[in-house]
Protein backbone atom coordinates (compact mmCIF):
# COMPACT_ATOMS: atom_id res chain seq x y z
CA UNK A 1 0.00 0.00 0.00
CA UNK A 2 2.94 2.75 0.86
CA UNK A 3 4.30 1.44 -2.26
CA UNK A 4 1.41 2.29 -4.53
CA UNK A 5 1.28 5.35 -2.51
CA UNK A 6 4.64 6.60 -3.41
CA UNK A 7 4.21 5.50 -6.94
CA UNK A 8 1.48 7.61 -7.04
CA UNK A 9 3.00 10.59 -5.11
CA UNK A 10 5.81 9.84 -7.58
CA UNK A 11 3.39 10.22 -10.87
CA UNK A 12 1.64 13.59 -9.85
CA UNK A 13 4.79 14.99 -9.00
CA UNK A 14 6.23 14.15 -12.73
CA UNK A 15 3.15 15.76 -14.04
CA UNK A 16 4.23 18.93 -12.16
CA UNK A 17 7.45 18.87 -13.87
CA UNK A 18 6.30 18.11 -17.42
CA UNK A 19 3.47 21.06 -16.94
CA UNK A 20 5.98 23.73 -15.22
CA UNK A 21 8.47 22.17 -18.33
CA UNK A 22 6.03 23.03 -20.61
CA UNK A 23 5.17 26.81 -19.67
CA UNK A 24 8.93 27.57 -19.17
CA UNK A 25 10.03 25.44 -22.51
CA UNK A 26 12.73 23.62 -20.71
CA UNK A 27 13.25 19.77 -20.68
CA UNK A 28 11.96 18.42 -17.38
CA UNK A 29 14.70 17.47 -15.91
CA UNK A 30 15.87 20.38 -15.58
CA UNK A 31 12.70 21.09 -13.68
CA UNK A 32 12.71 18.06 -11.73
CA UNK A 33 16.65 18.67 -11.15
CA UNK A 34 15.54 22.29 -9.87
CA UNK A 35 12.53 20.79 -7.60
CA UNK A 36 15.42 18.22 -6.07
CA UNK A 37 16.94 20.70 -5.08
CA UNK A 38 14.46 23.75 -3.99
CA UNK A 39 12.84 20.69 -1.80
CA UNK A 40 16.55 20.06 -0.39
CA UNK A 41 16.72 23.54 1.09
CA UNK A 42 18.70 25.25 -1.57
CA UNK A 43 17.75 29.08 -2.18
CA UNK A 44 16.77 30.10 -5.53
CA UNK A 45 20.75 32.09 -5.76
CA UNK A 46 22.04 29.44 -4.80
CA UNK A 47 20.73 27.27 -7.57
CA UNK A 48 21.61 29.82 -10.10
CA UNK A 49 25.00 30.57 -9.12
CA UNK A 50 26.74 26.92 -8.24
CA UNK A 51 24.28 24.51 -9.11
CA UNK A 52 23.84 25.59 -13.05
CA UNK A 53 25.32 22.04 -14.42
CA UNK A 54 22.16 20.39 -12.46
CA UNK A 55 19.42 22.52 -13.38
CA UNK A 56 20.66 22.91 -17.41
CA UNK A 57 21.54 26.56 -16.58
CA UNK A 58 18.01 27.59 -15.55
CA UNK A 59 18.49 31.40 -14.25
CA UNK A 60 17.00 32.75 -11.53
CA UNK A 61 13.13 33.76 -12.82
CA UNK A 62 12.75 31.07 -14.07
CA UNK A 63 13.76 29.14 -10.86
CA UNK A 64 11.70 31.39 -9.25
CA UNK A 65 8.44 30.92 -11.84
CA UNK A 66 9.47 26.60 -10.83
CA UNK A 67 9.09 27.19 -6.91
CA UNK A 68 6.10 29.24 -7.51
CA UNK A 69 4.36 26.68 -9.44
CA UNK A 70 5.49 23.73 -7.67
CA UNK A 71 4.03 25.24 -4.54
CA UNK A 72 1.03 26.38 -5.97
CA UNK A 73 0.38 23.16 -7.55
CA UNK A 74 1.42 21.12 -4.18
CA UNK A 75 -0.99 23.27 -2.22
CA UNK A 76 -3.98 22.59 -5.24
CA UNK A 77 -2.79 18.69 -4.63
CA UNK A 78 -3.45 18.86 -0.97
CA UNK A 79 -6.53 21.04 -0.83
CA UNK A 80 -7.93 18.65 -3.82
CA UNK A 81 -7.77 15.76 -1.42
CA UNK A 82 -9.40 17.60 1.22
CA UNK A 83 -12.28 18.11 -1.04
CA UNK A 84 -12.18 14.82 -2.00
CA UNK A 85 -12.45 13.13 0.97
CA UNK A 86 -14.92 15.94 2.49
CA UNK A 87 -17.77 14.96 -0.23
CA UNK A 88 -17.14 11.62 0.19
CA UNK A 89 -17.65 11.75 3.46
CA UNK A 90 -21.00 13.34 2.61
CA UNK A 91 -21.83 10.38 0.73
CA UNK A 92 -22.41 12.56 -2.48
CA UNK A 93 -19.04 11.83 -4.76
CA UNK A 94 -20.35 11.28 -8.31
CA UNK A 95 -18.05 9.13 -10.76
CA UNK A 96 -18.60 13.03 -12.58
CA UNK A 97 -17.41 14.88 -9.74
CA UNK A 98 -14.53 13.02 -9.00
CA UNK A 99 -13.35 13.50 -12.71
CA UNK A 100 -14.52 17.40 -12.66
CA UNK A 101 -12.56 18.17 -9.20
CA UNK A 102 -9.38 16.06 -10.05
CA UNK A 103 -9.21 18.16 -13.30
CA UNK A 104 -9.65 21.45 -11.68
CA UNK A 105 -6.55 23.38 -12.82
CA UNK A 106 -6.84 26.32 -10.47
CA UNK A 107 -7.96 26.42 -6.49
CA UNK A 108 -10.64 28.93 -7.54
CA UNK A 109 -12.08 26.45 -9.58
CA UNK A 110 -12.02 23.59 -7.22
CA UNK A 111 -13.71 25.71 -4.58
CA UNK A 112 -16.04 26.60 -6.74
CA UNK A 113 -16.92 23.20 -8.21
CA UNK A 114 -16.78 22.30 -3.97
CA UNK A 115 -18.81 25.07 -2.83
CA UNK A 116 -21.68 23.43 -2.98
CA UNK A 117 -20.96 20.75 -0.90
CA UNK A 118 -19.42 22.90 2.10
CA UNK A 119 -20.45 22.19 5.86
CA UNK A 120 -22.35 25.16 6.83
CA UNK A 121 -21.40 26.27 10.58
CA UNK A 122 -23.72 25.37 13.29
CA UNK A 123 -24.63 28.48 15.36
CA UNK A 124 -26.70 28.35 18.19
CA UNK A 125 -29.82 29.60 16.02
CA UNK A 126 -29.38 26.85 13.54
CA UNK A 127 -29.31 24.22 16.35
CA UNK A 128 -32.51 25.97 18.27
CA UNK A 129 -34.11 25.63 14.69
CA UNK A 130 -33.00 21.57 14.26
CA UNK A 131 -34.50 20.91 17.67
CA UNK A 132 -38.11 22.76 16.20
CA UNK A 133 -38.10 25.98 18.18
CA UNK A 134 -38.31 28.04 15.06
CA UNK A 135 -42.01 28.95 16.13
CA UNK A 136 -41.25 29.84 19.47
CA UNK A 137 -38.39 32.03 18.41
CA UNK A 138 -40.94 33.91 16.36
CA UNK A 139 -43.65 33.96 19.03
CA UNK A 140 -41.13 35.20 21.59
CA UNK A 141 -40.08 38.20 18.68
CA UNK A 142 -43.36 39.03 17.90
CA UNK A 143 -44.14 40.23 21.70
CA UNK A 144 -43.51 43.41 23.14
CA UNK A 145 -40.48 44.17 24.90
CA UNK A 146 -39.51 43.36 28.28
CA UNK A 147 -42.47 40.37 28.01
CA UNK A 148 -39.77 37.98 26.32
CA UNK A 149 -39.31 35.84 29.10
CA UNK A 150 -42.89 35.53 30.33
CA UNK A 151 -45.33 33.18 30.13
CA UNK A 152 -45.18 32.24 26.21
CA UNK A 153 -41.58 30.15 26.65
CA UNK A 154 -43.27 28.40 29.34
CA UNK A 155 -47.06 27.74 27.37
CA UNK A 156 -44.94 26.91 23.93
CA UNK A 157 -42.78 24.28 25.55
CA UNK A 158 -45.38 22.51 27.04
CA UNK A 159 -47.50 22.21 24.14
CA UNK A 160 -44.55 20.33 22.46
CA UNK A 161 -43.93 18.16 25.77
CA UNK A 162 -40.53 19.88 26.59
CA UNK A 163 -41.36 22.08 29.65
CA UNK A 164 -38.18 20.75 31.22
CA UNK A 165 -35.80 22.51 28.41
CA UNK A 166 -37.20 26.39 29.39
CA UNK A 167 -34.19 27.98 30.39
CA UNK A 168 -32.28 26.35 27.26
CA UNK A 169 -35.42 27.00 25.11
CA UNK A 170 -35.86 30.48 25.90
CA UNK A 171 -32.19 31.24 26.20
CA UNK A 172 -31.72 29.93 22.17
CA UNK A 173 -35.23 31.81 21.10
CA UNK A 174 -32.81 34.92 23.01
CA UNK A 175 -30.35 34.20 21.04
CA UNK A 176 -31.99 34.05 17.01
CA UNK A 177 -33.63 37.58 17.97
CA UNK A 178 -30.16 39.19 18.04
CA UNK A 179 -29.91 39.10 14.39
CA UNK A 180 -29.47 35.58 13.36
Amino acid sequence: MRRMIDTQSENITMQHERHIAAELQVRPDQVAAAVALLDDGNTIPFIARYRKEATGTLDEEQLRHVAEQIARLRALDERRAVVLASVEEQGKLTAELRVQIEAAAHMTALEDLYAPYRPKRRTRASIAREKGLGPLADLILAQPRGTADGGATGRALRQRGRADGRGRAGRGARHRGRGN
